[in-house]
């Protein structure tokens, strides 16, 4: 059984720094693009970033360039996302992703795996 799980998640401030985790379970992804979305109260669910299998090409939203970095330690089957100079707007519930293929892909349609999400809140 597949499982993908999201930590790292939590209460700052903004200007404040997070970095979330996903731990993959079940299957190696070492050869699969993977990638994190998030869903804010009210509003659909949005590409954040994505990464290929070699971490050799990194995706990002307009929103978050500059500021957030993908990484993948594919040894330890786990995709990271730091997340620097939040903001309120950051705010949501961040959800990681997986492919079962090699391409990778900003839209979530296209992702067969999903872990559970971990809350980020942005307090002004």
């Amino acid at each position: 059984q597949v499982q993908l799980v999201e930590s790292g998640g939590g209460l700052v401030q903004a200007g404040g720094s997070l970095r979330l985790s996903c731990a993959a379970s079940g299957r190696t992804f070492s050869r699969n693009a993977m990638g994190w979305f998030r869903q804010a109260p009210g509003k659909e669910r949005e590409f954040v970033s994505a990464i290929s299998w070699s971490g050799g090409s990194k995706y990002y939203a307009d929103s978050v360039k500059g500021r957030f970095t993908i990484s993948r330690d594919n040894a330890k089957n786990t995709v990271y996302l730091q997340v620097n100079s939040l903001k309120p707007e950051d705010t949501a519930v961040y959800y990681c992703a997986a492919r079962k293929g090699v391409v990778v892909f900003t839209n979530s349609v296209e992702y067969d795996y999903w872990g559970q999400g971990t809350q980020v809140t942005v307090s002004s």
